[in-house]
């Protein structure tokens, strides 16, 4: 254990500083589930959308406060974004022309 007071204290901060990493990086992994469950059941493409949005908040959340890094938050937010284009864009095909 810390010997001082101020050693004591930081203990106490790099505790709750973990747990509050933890459930951070664990609402992040259960986003990015989400996400990719309702694309695989072909769920209403609104329901992909705000699933991303909120997993596209969480990332950035992590990103800003140091959880995980800039470029890793990035990826996965572009990965994601990028499997949701392709089901819009299967969704919504364009008529044939004439």
């Amino acid at each position: 254990m810390a010997n001082t007071k101020s050693a004591q204290k930081q203990a106490r901060q790099n505790i709750e500083k973990r747990e509050r990493n933890l459930a951070r990086r664990t609402a992040i992994k259960t986003a990015v589930k989400k996400v990719l469950t309702s694309i695989e059941k072909s769920e209403p493409l609104d329901v992909i959308q705000g699933l991303l949005r909120d997993a596209e908040a969480k990332l950035s959340r992590a990103k800003s406060k140091g959880v995980i890094h800039s470029n890793t938050a990035e990826r996965k937010i572009g990965r994601l974004a990028k499997k949701v284009a392709a089901v819009q864009k299967e969704t919504v095909k364009p008529a044939k022309k004439k």
